[in-house]
């Protein structure tokens, strides 16, 4: 199952509706400006994880209601096959394939990430957000800008890190990398 940033705008408008809230409201509440939310909500800009874990602490929502519109159900375990994670695009670069998406109350967030190559010349995507982070390359090799320092991880590499400090990753040697991202809750 595959699903793109207007879905997950939709289910953002739609969780704002059932609250009752204004977009001013809402963007308020996730201290942003309220035209940057409404790009949110509209499909048209990129949403950061900092902002959908923010929204599922703010307002008690699951993460992968907010990413895949799916309601967990299984609350002692819970299988994802080879290749059959629920997916989600939010950038072109980056391709999120969840591993706990049908899990309730999971205190990580496990996704495989695959990163698209594209030029090193081009800006690197920064996030933030609370937590810790660990990545290890399951093929291909990236770099890994951690808080301004260029990091290069190899195939088996890994890091662990302070995910609320700046972070980005890029495919290099023209080919995508694959990575496992574990996002640990505060």
């Amino acid at each position: 199952m595959t699903t793109d940033l207007k879905q997950i705008g939709e289910r953002m408008k739609g969780l704002r509706d059932a609250l009752n809230y204004s977009p001013e409201e809402m963007a308020r509440l996730l201290e942003i400006g309220t035209e940057e939310y409404l790009q949110y909500e509209s499909g048209e800009k990129d949403i950061s994880v900092s902002i959908l874990l923010r929204m599922e602490r703010e307002f008690k929502v699951d993460l992968a209601t907010l990413m895949f519109g799916t309601e967990p159900r299984m609350n002692s375990y819970f299988i994802t096959r080879k290749d059959k994670g629920v997916t989600v695009e939010r950038v072109k670069a980056y391709k999120y394939q969840s591993l706990t998406a049908g899990f309730t109350h999971n205190l990580a967030e496990i996704f495989i990430v695959t990163v698209e190559p594209k030029p090193l010349e081009e800006d690197i995507y920064q996030n933030i957000h609370s937590g810790q982070e660990f990545n290890m390359v399951l093929e291909g090799r990236m770099l890994i800008r951690f808080n301004g320092k260029d990091l290069i991880l190899n195939e088996g590499d890994s890091i662990y890190f302070d995910s609320s400090l700046p972070h980005g990753m890029q495919a290099l040697d023209n080919r995508a990398v694959k990575f496992l991202a574990v996002i640990l809750h505060p």
